[in-house]
């Protein structure tokens, strides 16, 4: 079954990854909708598509009437829920980015609009797709750790990818965009609430943003790196960018459009000063949750990290579990035999190879091949979480998720 399908969103993840995996796996692309006349005309050109696919309001595209199998909605994080709403009233089947809203209201306003359509909602949750994780999954479901007690899990994120998307990129404000724990870690509260198996139920939350103030800046810092004579700044533009290949993320943001990567630092967002930026996101925030099943989880979220990666601990009564994903290591430590058990796992590809099979999951769905992914429901418990853990975090309190 050939599946058509139009991107609402034509920016990195919209057209760089999800609209690029699709088509590779044999998809289809039909129709394009993103407000810069430029990027429709680059992203509908790799497509070979004409002027008369591409939309540069969601309005217009939606006016058509309901012309492929499904949509997909990469908008910014505050424009995720009118799109899905008119998608799912028109009986499209949706991959959704995440957040997928702002407002924890909305979250039972999607649950009741995929009730009553035709279509069915996935949610951009790319880690539970991978091998890595995968991998970790079947270790907890072997029962080789026994029951599972607890989990300790860290979203190391990397002081120049902060810099990147959280000071000077598009989540470096909420609103509009979401709050640092739901905007960037998401993916691992959803991989709690997998591992857990169980609903959440309480949380509590500390955070805060630090060190990205005008007051921390180092003597003689300018408003621009072009221009800035400080030579050992880590957050410098010009060497985060710089150093890396020119097509790949994150370079590629900066140059989306045909923008030379000299002009994009000299007029740019991405070449402003991390001391005197507009970014009041959190920078570093912990979270405890508790599930319903007595699981209980800590996360960290941290922006002061030299790698780029996901570290974890699963704890059982009868064995822990150790895991790397940017080197793709796990270790299982039984409490019977006293034996390591050392696994390593594939971890390339965009997401650890987690793009790339979330779109296979997710068109073997619209084949008929294969179930959704991951039931609506159960992924929003992760944005449960995330906005009673902010609750928590902003009142000093301990919050139940839900309620």
């Amino acid at each position: 079954m050939s599946v058509t399908f139009a991107v609402l969103g034509c920016g990195n993840r919209g057209a760089d990854v999800y609209a690029r995996h699709l088509a590779a796996q044999g998809a289809r692309v039909t129709h394009l909708v993103d407000p810069r006349p430029a990027r429709l005309v680059e992203v509908a050109a790799r497509h070979g598509l004409g002027p008369e696919a591409c939309f540069q309001s969601v309005e217009a595209f939606f006016a058509l009437g309901r012309v492929a199998d499904a949509v997909v909605i990469a908008t910014p994080d505050d424009a995720h829920v009118g799109p899905c709403l008119r998608a799912l009233a028109l009986g499209y089947d949706v991959l959704l980015e995440k957040p997928v809203c702002l407002e924890e209201r909305d979250l039972d306003v999607l649950l009741a609009a995929e009730a009553a359509s035709r279509g069915r909602v996935t949610v951009c949750h790319v880690l539970r797709a991978t091998p890595f994780f995968r991998g970790v999954r079947a270790v907890l479901d072997s029962g080789r750790l026994g029951r599972l007690v607890g989990i300790t899990h860290a979203e190391n994120v990397a002081y120049w990818h902060y810099a990147h998307s959280y000071v000077r990129g598009n989540w470096r404000a909420s609103p509009p965009a979401a709050p640092f724990v739901l905007a960037k870690a998401c993916h691992d509260l959803d991989l709690l609430r997998w591992f857990a198996g169980a609903p959440p139920v309480r949380v509590s939350s500390e955070g805060a943003l630090v060190h990205f103030r005008p007051e921390e800046a180092p003597p003689g810092a300018q408003g621009r790196c072009v221009t800035c004579p400080v030579v050992d700044c880590p957050y410098d533009a010009r060497v985060i960018y710089g150093t890396r290949d020119p097509a790949r993320w994150p370079v590629t943001v900066l140059t989306a459009g045909g923008v030379s990567l000299s002009e994009a630092l000299s007029a740019g967002p991405y070449g402003r000063c991390v001391y005197h930026a507009d970014n009041d996101v959190v920078s570093h925030q912990t979270v405890t949750a508790v599930f319903g099943n007595g699981v209980t989880a800590g996360l960290t979220v941290s922006a002061f990290t030299h790698n780029n990666t996901r570290t974890l601990r699963l704890l059982g009564t009868h064995g822990e579990l150790r895991a790397q994903m940017e080197r793709g290591e796990i270790e299982v430590h039984s409490f019977r035999t006293g034996e390591v058990e050392r696994i390593t796992v594939d971890v390339g590809g965009n997401h650890g190879g987690g793009d790339t099979a979330l779109v296979a999951g997710w068109l073997a769905s619209l084949r008929g091949e294969a179930g959704v992914p991951t039931p609506l429901a159960e992924s929003l418990d992760s944005h449960r979480l995330a906005f009673a853990a902010e609750r928590a975090r902003l009142g000093g309190t301990v919050e139940g998720v839900g309620t």
